[in-house]
C-alpha cells in the first residue's frame, strides 16, 4: 500500500460523503434562506420558525433521496470490499 493509494482511497471516501450530503444539506440551506427572507420581511423573530421547516425539509429530502444515497453507499462499500484482496498485497 502506497501513500498515493491511501490518498486516493481517502479522496474517494470524501467525494462520496460530499455527494451524499449535498442534496440534504442543500434543501436545508434553501429552506433556511427562504425562512430568513420571510422573517426579515415580516419582522417575525421566532426561533422555532427556523428549525421546524428545516427539519421537515431534511426529513423529506432523506425520504426522497434515501434510495439513491443507499445505492451510492452500497456501491462504494462493495467496491472496497471486492478489491480488498488487492489492497492487502
Amino acid at each position: 500500500m502506497t501513500t498515493d493509494f491511501i490518498i486516493g482511497l481517502a479522496r474517494g471516501a470524501v467525494e462520496v460523503t460530499l455527494m451524499l450530503s449535498l442534496p440534504v444539506l442543500g434543501l436545508g440551506m434553501a429552506v433556511g434562506l427562504i425562512i430568513s427572507i420571510f422573517q426579515s420581511v415580516t419582522q417575525i423573530q421566532e426561533m422555532t420558525l427556523t428549525f421546524v421547516p428545516k427539519i421537515v425539509a431534511v426529513l423529506v429530502g432523506m425520504l426522497f433521496f434515501g434510495p439513491w444515497m443507499l445505492a451510492k453507499m452500497l456501491a462504494y462499500t462493495e467496491g472496497i470490499l471486492t478489491n480488498f484482496p488487492q489492497y492487502i498485497r
